[in-house]
């Protein structure tokens, strides 16, 4: 990447970085008012719990059509119009009146907010090209955990002032935000498409001001495929011709069921095995995670990046070798009967598995075509949600089947064992990597 892009490129990961976290703590504030939201507006737990589920459910099918708009469409554009709906329906949770309204506006964020990350991630892939990718997306995804450790701000909030309270600032926070940021955020231009006219969207079967800049640039270098807008089957089809991208959605999936088996009854298990409370089991099994994975984010990124400088798999070994570590972390706390020795367990566990979330869109980059890349994420993104709302089920189906938590964890490092296995047999497109120098590049 030039030099003078550089300021720029680290600008949208900074901006980025808080709609990750407005995004995340939006979506997961409701649930920690459940006592003040159900005596103001009466529902079983099991209507409380769908509050949440309609939520996933339409976020994850949603997501491969999210990502699709933001290849075909302006990504910066779509990632306002995203921030800017979700924030307005958070207000507008603050003032449903009863059950049925409050799942419609979940509902309604879950296709608004499915349209953000995709885009996201994309975006800063498309401003960061060279050995800065990893830890670029490594950093966005630390706004993500931050979010969620936020959303107990919305708990503290409703106490003091009700829970519609919550909903109003955060609204209204997410609106003024979105305004700022359209005047911040850009899709990067080819310099030497400067001189041509700005094509906007109405010249390409869209709506005005979301055309992207590429396409005219293809077309006025006579690049007709690439002219042509991205079409939804096509990029379905270039994916899934791809057996790296298949290695992609195995090692995706199997992950989030490792991951949700642990993150989900991890509160049970220290309660259980180590006679803690349920505020001290909460703690213990959220607070060293949260900081762990945080911190394994930005190292993962970090050394992905180095490494890819003479390695052209270095993206791809660096998440495998962290499961690889991962994996006996999580049978070490699953067998021990020391508290501290647990602990350790599951920061190492965090600290490493953490590794896949900053390389995942680099490495779909390196397999995918470069138009394809955002509806390649929102693909994955579905996989992910669906096995992870079904690991959740089945866990529960197992507990009340008398199976110990220490079983589901014993199969979840098995499960990521098999996940570093699949990852070493992801192989980079060659087209997207080429070797000079000593150096590695990443595609432009």
């Amino acid at each position: 990447m030039n030099n003078d892009r550089l300021p720029r490129a680290w600008l949208i990961v900074g901006v980025l970085w808080v709609v990750a976290a407005l995004n995340y703590l939006d979506r997961i504030m409701i649930t920690t008012m459940r006592d003040s939201l159900t005596q103001a507006v009466p529902m079983t737990d099991a209507q409380f719990g769908l509050l949440t589920s309609v939520f996933l459910w339409v976020y994850g099918l949603l997501s491969p059509l999210a990502g699709f708009l933001a290849d075909r469409f302006n990504r910066s554009r779509l990632i306002v119009l995203s921030l800017l709906i979700w924030s307005l329906l958070t207000w507008l949770t603050g003032h449903a009146r009863n059950f049925e309204e409050l799942l419609a506006v979940r509902a309604l964020m879950g296709l608004s907010e499915a349209a953000y990350l995709p885009a996201a991630l994309a975006l800063i892939a498309d401003y960061h090209r060279g050995d800065t990718r990893s830890l670029a997306t490594g950093i966005h995804m630390t706004g993500l955990s931050v979010g969620t450790g936020l959303a107990g701000i919305g708990g503290w909030l409703a106490e003091k002032q009700g829970w519609r309270f919550a909903f109003d600032v955060f609204g209204w926070l997410g609106v003024a935000y979105a305004v700022v940021l359209w005047f911040v955020l850009r899709d990067p231009v080819n310099p030497s498409a400067l001189l041509a006219p700005r094509v906007e969207l109405g010249d390409c079967n869209g709506p005005p001001g979301l055309r992207k800049p590429e396409a005219h640039l293809a077309e006025q270098n006579g690049d007709s495929a690439a002219a042509q807008p991205p079409r939804l089957g096509e990029a379905l089809a270039s994916l899934f011709s791809s057996g790296s991208f298949w290695l992609l959605l195995a090692f995706w999936g199997l992950l989030a069921l490792a991951g949700w088996a642990v993150a989900g009854w991890m509160p049970t298990y220290f309660k259980e095995q180590f006679q803690l409370d349920q505020g001290q089991a909460g703690i213990s099994a959220t607070g060293y995670l949260a900081v762990a994975m945080l911190t394994g984010k930005l190292l993962g990124g970090f050394w992905a990046d180095r490494w890819s400088r003479t390695h052209d798999r270095a993206r791809i070994l660096v998440p495998a070798i962290g499961l690889f570590i991962a994996a006996p972390a999580v049978l070490l706390l699953a067998k021990t009967s020391l508290l501290a020795l647990a602990i350790a367990g599951l920061s190492i566990y965090g600290l490493t598995r953490s590794f896949s979330d900053a390389n995942l869109m680099p490495i779909l980059c390196q397999v995918a075509d470069s138009r394809y890349r955002a509806t390649g994420y929102g693909v994955l993104n579905l996989f992910s949600c669906l096995v992870g709302g079904l690991t959740v089920y089945v866990g529960g189906a197992l507990r009340d089947a008398r199976i110990g938590v220490d079983t589901l964890f014993q199969a979840a490092a098995a499960g990521m064992i098999v996940c570093a296995v699949l990852m070493l047999l992801v192989r980079p497109n060659q087209k997207s990597f080429k070797m000079g120098s000593g150096r590695a590049k990443t595609d432009t």
